[in-house]
């Protein structure tokens, strides 16, 4: 008779408390073992002077393995791989606009946004990259140490391996403190989910010129500068298990978990994808494919020379947002803690219904068609705050591997009684940002645009400098 299953199992603790203290130092730690924080921006530049980075906006007709398909519209590429342009028609039961149709990103595989952590001196570093996107307003930001669809890993492109994938697609490599299946923009992609992870390296870690170790406190603090941390890296900093300091809240976690499944229960939405062809009120031109009123978006392509990147030259369409986008966070401090207001959003893209955003995500201009009653409710009341009610502003760009000069305002401003009540409007609820985190460990649970901004708030504990 063999030993029993107790005698070869291990128990062990369902959470590391130890790993939230590591965390803890790593953020407060303003200087790093291998790159000063005041050094950055000089090594930014030098990584983009080493290597010949090119854009430029050309007609649908000089893609290169792409095409428009005869019978669709439908713009892809001719290995079925990487993403295609398709229409997207929406109808939703309630709300001031409740039908529309408009191009959408269908990008099926899963992606990997991955950071890797090593202990320096007794303090956690992260392997942060260099990485030039086409649509990056300034080209080179800070990314992940990966950042890379399943085509790029897989090289449908034929191009070099991407470096540290290893760390991420092989267990043995190291040990594994966060992983979570994350949406993407949901106004712009039809049901994209990347996998967010955070890896802690076992033995050595090659070094690359083109990437830095940083501490969770120097990339916080890199986080106050306009366009310099990334997109990838914002939405895998979010999902960093950090401790909750404050476990008081305005609402028990259940009670926000059963608004949030009320939500998403009643509100009726339909989304199906259909030809571009046929997507009313868009026209293609030989250079874009535009809204007919010239508001939201437009789709166009470009051509790339990037000599960093794993293929050094390439075609591509892009999406590019007509004006810059303002997301916000109201935030109230009640009985001494800090709450933020969220709003359950409603998304053509989203996989399931809704996701908590941020209580302003919008894009002034597109709604300057509306009566004041259905423009987005809290917008003036963020662009009308006063300096001294702002607690954090920066620029940060979106995705820029599919969109062109996509940027946001992100702020984060104090509200009061008079401006954002503690019973908000239907839709919308306070929540404490450790209960943020906690959904945060959940797929679909809260979007994009709101993780940017809690990666945010946990760096307003760093100063601005």
């Amino acid at each position: 008779m063999g030993p029993s299953p107790a005698e070869h199992a291990q128990l062990r603790p369902r959470e590391d408390a130890a790993l939230a203290d590591r965390l803890a130092r790593s953020a407060a730690a303003a200087a790093g073992s291998h790159l000063a924080t005041g050094d950055f921006a000089d090594w930014l530049a030098g990584r983009g002077r080493a290597h010949r980075f090119e854009v430029d906006r050309i007609p649908f007709a000089e893609l290169e393995g792409w095409s428009f398909d005869e019978a669709t519209g439908n713009l892809g590429h001719h290995s079925g791989r990487f993403f295609s342009v398709e229409g997207l028609r929406v109808t939703l039961g309630d709300g001031p606009v409740r039908h529309w149709e408009q191009p959408i990103i269908k990008q099926p595989e899963v992606g990997i946004l991955g950071i890797l952590v090593k202990e320096f001196d007794g303090v956690l570093h992260l392997l942060m990259q260099a990485k030039m996107e086409p649509g990056n307003p300034n080209l080179l930001q800070l990314s992940p140490t990966v950042q890379a669809t399943r085509s790029n890993y897989t090289k449908v492109h034929k191009g070099s391996d991407v470096k540290y994938i290893e760390y991420f697609t092989d267990p043995a490599r190291g040990r594994v403190l966060a992983d979570v299946l994350q949406s993407e923009h949901g106004s712009w992609f039809f049901r994209k989910s990347n996998r967010n992870m955070l890896v802690e390296a076992v033995g050595e870690v090659p070094e690359h010129e083109d990437f830095c170790w940083l501490t969770l406190g120097q990339v916080n603090e890199l986080l106050h500068r306009d366009n310099v941390v990334n997109m990838d890296s914002r939405t895998v900093l979010s999902c960093i298990p950090v401790a909750d300091p404050q476990p008081r809240a305005l609402f028990e976690d259940t009670e926000v978990l059963s608004w949030f499944t009320a939500e998403r229960s009643r509100h009726e939405v339909s989304a199906e994808r259909i030809p571009l062809a046929s997507v009313q009120g868009w026209q293609r031109g030989e250079s874009s494919i535009d809204h007919q009123d010239g508001r939201f978006f437009r789709a166009v392509a470009v051509r790339v020379r990037a000599g960093s990147r794993e293929v050094a030259s390439w075609t591509q369409p892009l999406f590019e947002p007509v004006g810059r986008g303002v997301t916000a966070f109201l935030t109230r401090t009640v009985d001494g803690v800090r709450h933020v207001l969220v709003h359950a959003r409603v998304e053509g893209g989203f996989l399931d219904t809704v996701e908590l955003g941020p209580t302003v995500q919008a894009t002034e201009g597109n709604h300057a068609h509306l009566p004041a009653e259905d423009r987005p409710p809290f917008l003036d009341t963020v662009l009308t705050a006063g300096p001294d009610r702002i607690h954090y502003q920066a620029v940060h760009s979106e995705e820029g591997g599919r969109f062109l000069n996509a940027e946001s305002r992100y702020l984060i401003v104090e509200a009061d009684e008079r401006t954002a009540a503690e019973q908000p409007p239907e839709g919308f609820r306070w929540v404490t940002p450790g209960q943020l985190t906690s959904l945060v460990r959940h797929g679909h649970y809260v979007n994009v645009q709101a993780r940017t901004l809690l990666a945010c708030l946990n760096a307003t504990a760093v100063p601005a400098r």
